[in-house]
């Protein structure tokens, strides 16, 4: 097998561009040479991974499976470089939202204090595992239940669920709400890294219609603009307040688990001491009386 790092590259920027003329660009090669570096990688695996029947560019099954492992590799090979090439090897924690709550800038400075020689960086990524999956990061504070193969993961601590309402809604002003009280709303639902669905009602009193956002930011300016209420966690009411938005407790929700996650395998060294700092530091809520 002749595969080099550069076919995995090639593969890379197809997969995220989805074209072969915007893959040459990125990658400064004409788009007859990115086409034949593909074919190679292609006739080594024995599989095809790029769909070219139609007009726009698709990744097969095949396909869909190998990015997430060519982008673990590339990205391994890239920071074993920059390892060797500097003392300090970051930690990169990664989070889809609101990355430990009020417990985040506790967790930062904690670290900083047992480990100066290892910076912890702490990443926003739209995305289930928050880039854990497609090796992004080195470890991942995640909310909900997490399905990703190839996942190790430790429960830190439980979240209460919360209802987000725009600030003049007549629900607001209440002290608490049953998710029956939802039932005639429009419902944002983050589709990307959200853990709110459908089936957190009873099939019979479900929201009345529904909208998908990608984030964090467009759910809030979702609610905030009067589109659509949501049903999140107590942590996004602490890292996001707004004079616009009201966090009003769920009775009848059952609270989401906040877990630490990281791949099954050889990786960053710290991970660890990284997993035992984040029960310190957030497990004592869940012994809370």
């Amino acid at each position: 097998m002749s595969i080099e790092l550069r076919h995995l590259r090639c593969f890379l920027a197809i997969a995220d561009t989805l074209s072969v003329t915007r893959a040459a660009e990125r990658l400064h090669l004409t788009q007859p040479a990115v086409s034949r570096t593909l074919r190679q990688l292609e006739q080594d695996l024995g599989v095809r991974l790029v769909d070219r029947s139609t007009h726009h560019l698709a990744l097969t099954p095949d396909g869909l499976a190998f990015r997430d492992q060519a982008a673990i590799a590339v990205t391994a090979f890239d920071r074993a470089l920059g390892h060797a090439r500097r003392t300090g090897w970051p930690l990169r924690l990664g989070h889809a939202w609101s990355a430990a709550g009020t417990d985040t800038t506790a967790l930062l400075r904690r670290w900083h204090e047992k480990h100066p020689g290892t910076p912890l960086e702490l990443l926003r990524i739209d995305d289930r595992t928050a880039g854990l999956a497609r090796g992004d990061v080195d470890a991942a504070l995640l909310r909900g239940e997490v399905r990703a193969p190839g996942l190790i993961t430790e429960q830190l601590t439980t979240e209460p669920r919360v209802a987000g309402l725009p600030a003049d809604d007549s629900l607001a002003r209440r002290p608490a709400l049953s998710l029956s009280d939802l039932a005639d709303r429009t419902l944002a639902l983050n589709t990307v890294s959200g853990i709110t669905t459908l089936d957190l009602w009873p099939a019979t009193a479900r929201p009345a219609a529904t909208i998908t956002i990608g984030n964090t930011d467009d759910w809030l300016a979702a609610i905030t603009g009067g589109r659509a209420i949501g049903v999140t966690t107590s942590a996004t009411a602490e890292m996001h307040p707004h004079p616009s938005m009201a966090y009003v407790p769920l009775t009848d929700a059952p609270p989401v688990p906040v877990v630490i996650a990281w791949r099954d395998g050889p990786g960053h060294p710290r991970i660890p001491d990284l997993v035992a700092l984040a029960h310190e530091v957030m497990g004592r809520r869940a012994d809370a009386p």
